[in-house]
Parts: C-alpha cells; structure tokens; sequence
C-alpha cells in the first residue's frame, strides 16, 4: 500500500485538508494507493513558493542544472523496479512494459541535461559598435499535469525540460496513478534546490485549480476535454497552453503489403497497453484486395494474446485502468454493433474481478460510429474495408483529431502522399511505432498545441528576450 504525500514549499506531507482518495489495483480490486486531495488553498500555496524560488534557480548556471537533471537521471535508473511496479499495481500495466516505460523516462532527463547546458541565444549583425541579442529565459511557474496511462515516461518529459530550463514546478499526476508520480517527483527533489518541485494529488478538480492559478505555462497531456478546460482557464489568465491531447489514429493497410505482416502491425498498434496509448491505432482502413487475409491474422493476434495481471511476466494484455473506463469502451463497442459493426473476436466483458476487456476486432464499421470517430483508448480494432488508396485517405483525414497516423504500404508514392497529406503531427510509415531520438511533432486540431517532446520542448518552455545595449549618452548609433 502506498501512503502517497504531498510536497508543498519544500515539505513532504503537506496539506491534505480536503480529505485522502484510494486507488484500486485493477487486476483483482485491492486497494494499492492512497493519495491526499488538495484544498484550493494547498493549490495556491504551492505555486506561491514555486514563484517565491523561482528567480534563484532561474539564476542557477544552466550547466548546474543539467547535473542536477544527471543526478536525478541516475537516481530514476537505480529505482526503476520500484517504479515499474507502482506503474503496474495501479493501472495494470504489464510489468515488461512498464519498466521500458521507466526507461524512456531516464532517456529523456539525460537527453535534456545534455542538450540543455549548450542550448543559447544567437547574436544579430546590428551597428558595430552596440551589441543585439536574440536570449532565451525561463517562463517561470510550470503547472505539469499529466496522465496515467505511461506516467513516469510523459513525466520525464515534461518536468526535465521545464526544470533543466530554469522553471519551476508545480505537477499534478492523474488520481489513478499518484504512487508513480509522487516516487518520481521524490528522486527528482533530492537533486533540487527546496521549493523548486512542488506535487499536488487529487482528482480532476484539482487540476483545474492548478490551471487557473497565476501560472507561467499550464503544460498536460491527457484527454481532449481536459485539455479544452485547461486551454480556456490560460486564455482568462495569461498563461501559455502545451497541450498533447487525445487522438483517433488511423491506420491505412494497402494492397501491396503482407496481409499476415500488416496483421501483426495492427494488433501491436491496437491491443499495446490494453489500447491505452495517446499513439494507439483506433481506426483500420484496409484494401479490400487484401481484407479477408488481413482480417483473419489480426483476429489470430487478437486470440493469441496471453491475458492476466500485468505482474505476471507472461501477461501481453493486461487490465484496464479501472472498471469505470472499461464501461466506457464496451460502451463504444455495443453501441457499434447495434450500429451493424460485426464482432470477430472478443467484445465480451469476462466474467470475475478486475478491469479485464479482451482483444476485440469488429469488422463492417462505419465513419458514424463512435469506435471510428472518437477515441475508445481500449483493445479494440474497428476495421474498414475501402475500394482504393485515394479512399483510405480520405477517411483516414475526416476526424477532428490531429495526433498521429500509420500506413504501410509498398508504394513509394503512396507513403510520400500520405506524409504530405494526413493532417496529423506524426506519420509513421511501415511500423506502428518507432522513431529517432528527439523526434518531436505538433498535434493539431482536437489533439492538442504546441511540441511535447524533444529539443523543441525546451523552446517551448522559454521565452526570447531582443535585448539592445549601446553606451550611454548615445544619438542612437553612439559610441563606446
């Protein structure tokens, strides 16, 4: 059982007045987390000793910063198990999974502590005898709020690059992963200055006090309706919004490709994390040339899925969140049959305790249904057939989401079409997943702004500063 505590100006055990909430664990039901509910006033305390700090770790050698970011880096790897394991406890992640999440996480500080102890302003070619600078400053007060379905890796992203740059913090992690955050944001204050991180716990009411305080940047990554919440609560205070929201990401298998091979795609993309990714494949478009074959070997993966509790090391499809969200998902998928979809495999919720939903695949969807238009973050592959490319673009593009999308195919200028026309930040063409270090995209429409990840977050989370300087007493051009 995790006794989850506050950090509120630099003391663990802060506040708490507005009572304590449980987190089940979503295999069997037992309790595995409590966590305090902060009062709208711990809210406000917590970014008051955020802004009170703020000016000396701004101050603080970038290159000083990065070795605290290393030092944390270090402390997150040497912890990694007991990470992994809250991860799986509390949202029922395979534990595999969950440390390769952890992993990325500790990437990501190193990559931040690296690039940021280089990064600079540039100089401009003004008169010779003044001096024209282009400097990048901290924003300020970071409010992080983050999700619970890879809670240590969105993390990592989010507060190395707003901590490495100069800001400081206040994070708010999802009520149903508050164990994961609150050991995170413990090996990270061990290596920070006191105040410079603060953590509040509680549920979505929380978040939104956190968002509507006088804040510098409301940073989130979650759910579209949130993120819409957070974006108006920025526009009444002034803060910058960086959002990376929900997504529908489609997946278009052409004619040309390995039926079975494209089988295999899909199910990675559709069944990884039970469904409960933001880059998850939510919606299939295939070739009808190739439908049949592929149909039968994604419904093959579906079946061969090994079910169970994600610490058991042989699970491949673990539980969902919690029983509340699975509800949700069968909602989608009931909702789509009685709308003529065809279930494959699966559909069915298990009998027993847990959050269980199995590998589902239905078949003769349409662009009406909810499973095609909306974001069902569960096991579930709604499948499309379509008569040419041209058509599996369309498609694909008609959605108010922008996130991500993936398309295998043969043709070389099938792929080049699809980059240059799927209106989303990220196309991956040929693997489901994947890509370079530093890789970093836009979302667009309902799934968010600004970058999340990479070498672009740390713009993000500055601001630049035209600074002119000429000796006094000058006529404009003057001299030293």
């Amino acid at each position: 059982m995790y006794q989850v505590q506050q950090l509120i100006a630099g003391v663990w055990g802060a506040g708490g007045d507005a009572g304590r909430s449980t987190v089940r664990d979503p295999a069997d039901g037992t309790p595995v987390s409590e966590l305090p509910v902060a009062s709208a006033a711990e809210v406000a305390a917590a970014v008051k000793a955020a802004r009170s700090v703020f000016p000396g770790w701004a101050r603080t050698a970038p290159a000083e910063r990065s070795a605290a970011l290393r030092r944390a880096a270090d402390a997150l790897e040497a912890a990694a198990d007991q990470l992994a394991e809250a991860q799986t406890a509390e949202m029922g992640r395979p534990l595999g999974a969950a440390r390769a999440g952890v992993e990325a996480g500790v990437a990501t500080l190193r990559q931040y502590a690296e690039l940021a102890a280089v990064r600079g302003g540039r100089a401009l070619a003004g008169e010779s005898d003044c001096i024209d600078l282009m400097v990048p400053q901290p924003r300020g007060v970071v409010a992080a709020i983050t999700p619970w379905n890879d809670p240590v890796a969105v993390s990592c992203g989010l507060l190395g690059a707003a901590l490495v740059t100069g800001n400081t913090v206040v994070y708010k992690p999802s009520e149903r992963s508050p164990a994961s955050g609150w050991l995170l944001a413990r090996l990270l204050d061990e290596h920070l200055p006191s105040g410079v991180l603060s953590l509040v716990t509680g549920d979505g009411s929380v978040g939104a006090a956190l968002a509507g305080q006088e804040v510098d940047v409301v940073a989130h990554v979650g759910s579209t309706a949130t993120g819409r919440s957070i974006a108006a609560a920025c526009a009444r205070t002034g803060a910058k919004a960086l959002l990376e929201n929900g997504g529908s990401d489609p997946l278009i298998v052409d004619e040309d490709v390995d039926p079975r091979w494209a089988g295999q795609q899909a199910a990675l993309g559709a069944f990884a994390n039970s469904g409960q990714l933001c880059v998850a494949v939510e919606r299939i478009y295939v070739l009808r040339s190739v439908a049949a074959r592929f149909l039968g070997a994604l419904v093959q993966q579906a079946e061969a899925l090994r079910v169970g509790p994600g610490r058991d090391p042989l699970t491949e499809l673990g539980p969902l969140v919690d029983r509340r969200h699975r509800e949700q998902v069968d909602g989608q998928v009931r909702a789509a049959v009685a709308d003529g979809a065809r279930i494959l495999v699966g559909g069915t919720v298990p009998d027993g305790p847990g959050a269980f939903y199995p590998a589902t695949v239905l078949a003769e969807c349409t662009d009406q249904m909810a499973v095609m238009r909306d974001e069902t973050f569960g096991p579930v592959a709604p499948v499309m057939v379509v008569d040419s490319f041209d058509e599996a673009l369309s498609r694909a593009s008609y959605s108010p989401y922008g996130l991500a999308a993936t398309v295998l195919t043969g043709s070389m200028s099938h792929a080049q079409r699809a980059w240059r026309e799927l209106p989303v930040g990220t196309v991956k063409i040929n693997s489901v997943f994947g890509g370079a270090p530093g890789g970093a995209a836009e979302p667009r429409g309902g799934s968010g702004q600004g970058f999340g990840y990479g070498p672009e977050l740390l713009d993000e989370l500055t601001a630049v500063k035209a600074v002119h300087i000429e000796a006094p007493g000058g006529d404009g051009g003057g001299r030293w």
